[in-house]
């Protein structure tokens, strides 16, 4: 299920190296070095050694250690996350599942531009809480998520891996968190076991690392007593809150700043600073000789690999004498280093550092190298105009030679002298042939509850897709060839915005969408279903279809439209008759134009702190025929972190009002059958704090008021009686229920509810139940995930006064909008207890 929604949000302002970094429409920006970053960049250059850190989701990551051996080791440091974060929770929007993970994906990308680090992942699709790693593997497909690991050893080849959780406590927390650590422990040694995953020898070579660590603390011992007793002769410790004076800033501060890109899941943090010990336990390989240097006994020098001692010497030099005024002045050893590094026969090292020291190079230089197009998406098979812009703000001659393009083999010659800052600016119109879309490749193909499907092994890990058009600016600087690769990207202005970078898209010439991921035919009726068109070119012409289920009818068979101008869309109705009994399926759209059919919706996700994204999917709907039953019809809704019940409440014919908090008095409630408070609206409105006694008032005067999930943390939901949030969860969607009041009223009015209605949920049953209660609560529901005791906290009802106080746990928000036919009728008799009362 996914939700088509452009969001925008206030810029957000990081202060960092004495500048303000602007996480918003200028997420697509070229970075542009100050001498401090480029002389770090010049130590990193003359470090050859590698650490990779391993855990199961975003967020997950210690961004301090991550830092630290980024920035104050100098180490190419990567993050090995085995999901794109697809099964949490969203407190920025209402993007769940996959569309999620893409934005988890990219806030991922954002923290490691602050630490420093990379990024990679595995193929595993979060699913959601697991209890157990056991249940974990149970729907990961085991062996391929650890041959995602081998790969992803295989092709960073780290001289040290960390894990972030304890490979040996499975059972004590995230069953996802343990799996990580123990695909880990396991790989370390299959990575340079050439029998195992030999399909991956292709494109790299076997691979050993030579020390496995776990990143430990007091948290994994039960408490800082415990730690301070424990054994750490195995043990290696590092200050990580180090000062960094080229930055201004401290190694925890910066590492607090990356972990506040993390803004989908409520990261946003003040920074520390001060002393601060990170411990790590040494669990394989060879124990470093130096407790304070994870690297220590590992060669991190140039002399590391053949041809290297000649290298090391010009940059060794370059490093110690390095110009903070001019660092053009360097130019001629650094291109004396880059021609010899272009000459190394150990590619994996020659790969690396060729792409850091053009870097270095290109900023030296002062160069400017840019490729905007005219529109910000264009077809395949189209032309495109792109503008260009090539400046050398350096004394070094420099010619502009040619201009290469990627994916289509084209070279444009140019032949043109770069003197000291003057603009070079010229349009080159490309014909763009057939070629795939701009979409996150890992939802190309169907995918399943724990695994995507990626068959391209060089994709496999990958954080992104490849932007689809490149250009290569091949120049030569004082005499040398050298060309950088950068990506075509979209640059224009806006008024209130100024500056504005955004990605350059390829998109299909159609694409269609329909409103709702989910209609709900609540009785024979027939619906009109409205179908958007969105052209992607000028005069786009064509008719579209909808595809009904077996017994389910469509009037008429096709529509015509027609559409002038690029990005404009036309809205076509089709009738939808449901089936006579009970059922469910997918109605899709399919569109046709000039001889071709399209059948994706295309899904603009557009955050502030986030390069703009355009996912392509099926334009498709969940059609649900069922037979349900409710009391009322006026429903107010107090939206919290943010969900799609209202729309899902509009389906079954409920007239459904939003109400801000700050809107809420002594009267505004009294004309509504019911209230229901969204999820995790405690904690994420702080105003309803206040406004929590005229809620109260509403149910003591015979209202009804529904409240859906919290978090446990640091919030009071201030219920009219005892109640206490854990914690407490059902991981499992198939766990087995049990009616703990079956002669209750929401167990049977307006709708008959039995087990049946359990049947396939998705994701989980619920979470944060309350574990404790009053005497005045009924719970109505038992359920449990296998090996613990029964949860009875997922559904509590309460008389007060002359109304009904209800707080559930259950997973109503990921239900609703999946279609599942026995949630929609539990929860419209909830919905219905003002009017029945309870018995």
């Amino acid at each position: 299920m996914y939700y088509a929604y452009q969001m925008k949000k206030q810029l957000t302002l990081i202060p960092l190296l004495g500048l303000f970094i602007v996480t918003s429409v200028f997420a697509q920006k070229p970075q542009k070095l100050t001498t401090n970053e480029i002389y770090e960049k010049v130590q990193k250059l003359n470090f050859l050694g590698s650490a990779l850190y391993v855990a199961a989701h975003p967020d997950d990551e210690n961004t301090r250690l991550i830092a630290y051996m980024a920035n104050k080791v100098k180490a190419r440091t990567a993050y090995l996350s085995l999901t794109r974060g697809d099964g949490g929770q969203n407190l920025i929007g209402p993007e769940i599942r996959e569309l999620l993970g893409v934005i988890r994906t990219q806030e991922l990308l954002a923290a490691r531009g602050v630490d420093g680090g990379e990024q990679r992942f595995s193929r595993a699709n979060d699913f959601g809480y697991s209890k157990h790693p056991d249940e974990t593997f149970e729907i990961w497909d085991e062996d391929k998520v650890l041959a995602d690991v081998v790969w992803a050893i295989r092709k960073f080849k780290p001289d040290v891996i960390i894990n972030r959780f304890n490979h040996r406590t499975p059972g004590t927390t995230h069953g996802h968190h343990t799996a990580s650590a123990m695909l880990s422990v396991e790989a370390f040694d299959l990575a340079a076991d050439k029998t195992k995953y030999p399909e991956q020898l292709q494109y790299t070579e076997a691979w050993q690392p030579n020390r496995l660590f776990f990143n430990t603390s007091w948290w994994f011992y039960g408490s800082r007593e415990k730690f301070e007793k424990a054994d750490k002769s195995k043990m290696l410790n590092f200050d990580i809150g180090v000062y960094y004076p080229l930055k201004g800033v401290s190694n925890n501060e910066l590492a607090s700043i990356a972990s506040s890109q993390h803004l989908c899941q409520g990261f946003g943090r003040l920074t520390t600073r001060g002393e601060q010990t990170e411990y790590v336990e040494f669990l394989k390989g060879e124990f470093p000789k130096d407790k304070k240097d994870i690297f220590s006994g590992i060669n991190t020098k140039w002399n590391r690999v053949a041809g290297g001692d000649k290298i090391g010497k010009i940059l060794y030099d370059v490093e110690k004498n390095f110009d903070f005024v001019n660092p053009s002045k360097h130019l001629p050893n650094l291109m004396r280093a880059y021609s010899l590094i272009e000459k190394l026969k150990d590619s994996h090292w020659r790969e690396i550092k060729s792409k850091q020291i053009k870097e270095i190079i290109e900023a030296c230089a002062g160069l400017y190298l840019e490729a905007s197009a005219k529109t910000s998406s264009t077809t395949p098979n189209s032309s495109a105009k792109i503008d260009f812009e090539v400046l050398n703000r350096s004394t070094i001659p420099m010619d502009l030679v040619s201009i290469g393009w990627y994916p289509f083999e084209k070279l444009t010659m140019k032949d043109v002298k770069l003197t000291a800052n003057k603009k070079e600016n010229f349009t080159e119109d490309v014909r763009l042939l057939q070629m795939d879309y701009s979409s996150p490749y890992w939802l190309n193909a169907d995918w399943g509850l724990g695994m995507y499907k990626v068959d391209n092994q060089e994709l496999i890990g990958d954080p992104e897709t490849k932007r689809p058009v490149r250009v290569t600016f091949n120049l030569k600087i004082d005499g040398t060839p050298i060309s950088f690769t950068k990506n075509v990207i979209r640059r224009y202005s806006q008024r209130d915005k100024g500056e504005i970078y955004e990605p350059f898209e390829i998109l299909p010439r159609v694409t269609t969408k329909l409103k709702d991921k989910v209609i709900i035919f609540s009785d024979g009726a027939s619906k009109k279903i409205a179908v958007e068109v969105r052209s992607g070119t000028q005069n786009t012409k064509g008719s579209v279809a909808l595809k009904v289920p077996n017994g389910w009818t469509v009037t008429p068979s096709n529509i015509n439209f027609d559409i002038a101008q690029k990005g404009d869309k036309q809205v076509v109705e089709f009738t939808v008759t449901p089936s006579s009994n009970q059922s469910e399926g997918y109605i899709q759209t399919v569109a046709t134009s000039e001889g071709k059919t399209y059948d994706k919706e295309l899904i603009e996700i557009n955050y502030n702190h986030i390069p703009k994204q355009s996912v392509l999917l099926p334009s498709k709907a969940k059609v649900v025929r069922l037979d349900i039953k409710k009391e009322g019809k006026s429903i107010g809704y107090i939206q919290g972190s943010g969900d799609a019940v209202p729309e899902s409440l509009r389906q079954i014919g409920y007239s459904v009002t939003e109400i801000k908090p700050d809107a809420i008095n002594e009267n505004s409630l009294n004309n509504f059958d019911a209230v229901v408070i969204g999820i995790r609206a405690y904690n994420t409105k702080k105003e309803l704090q206040f406004k929590q006694k005229y809620i109260l008032d509403y149910v003591k005067n015979g209202g009804n008021v529904i409240v859906q999930y919290n978090t446990n943390r640091r919030v009071d939901v201030k219920a009219p009686y005892d109640l206490t949030l854990s914690r407490d969860r059902v991981t499992d969607e198939f766990a087995k229920v049990t009616m703990l009041a079956k002669d209750h009223s929401v167990l049977n009015y307006p709708n008959k509810i039995t087990t049946n209605d359990f049947e396939n949920w998705v994701q989980e049953r619920g979470l944060y139940f309350p574990n404790k209660w009053s005497s005045e609560y009924t719970p109505i529901l038992s359920m449990h995930d296998k090996g613990e005791s029964a949860k009875e906290g997922s559904l509590l009802v309460a008389k007060y006064g002359k109304g009904n106080y209800i707080y559930t746990g259950l997973s109503f928000f990921r239900e609703l909008p999946a279609g599942v036919p026995g949630a929609y009728k539990l929860f419209a008799n909830l919905l219905s207890v003002k009017q029945n009362q309870i018995k």
